[in-house]
């Protein structure tokens, strides 16, 4: 099972187009369940300090499926560059990893 599993990380800047994003995931069995929750982002932008309200969106999916889940982001995403990380999982409930198996296949 190591490494079967990922958690892709991304932000969005409005609500409305984090719902978006995690719903076509969601519905492209792309993703068994995407979390939004508010944060604060402080980030360096074209040199100059940046303070922003996002939304950062947590991806639940397959490894194999992380260059579909990027693309995804990619098309669907208004940020010059966004947020895309793909965070390993290497462990975790058998139960729930096995829902999410099933979940995207």
């Amino acid at each position: 099972m190591e490494n079967e599993f990922c958690m892709i990380t991304t932000t969005c800047g409005r609500h409305d187009l984090a719902k978006e994003l995690a719903s076509r995931l969601v519905e492209a069995n792309l993703a068994a369940c995407v979390q939004m929750m508010p944060v604060s982002s402080t980030y360096r932008w074209k040199g100059k300090v940046m303070m922003e309200d996002e939304y950062l969106l947590m991806i639940k999916t397959l490894s194999r499926l992380y260059p579909l889940v990027e693309k995804a982001i990619l098309e669907n995403h208004p940020y010059e560059t966004p947020e895309i990380l793909n965070i390993p999982v290497h462990g975790g409930l058998t139960s729930y990893l096995g829902w999410i198996k099933e979940t995207v296949n």
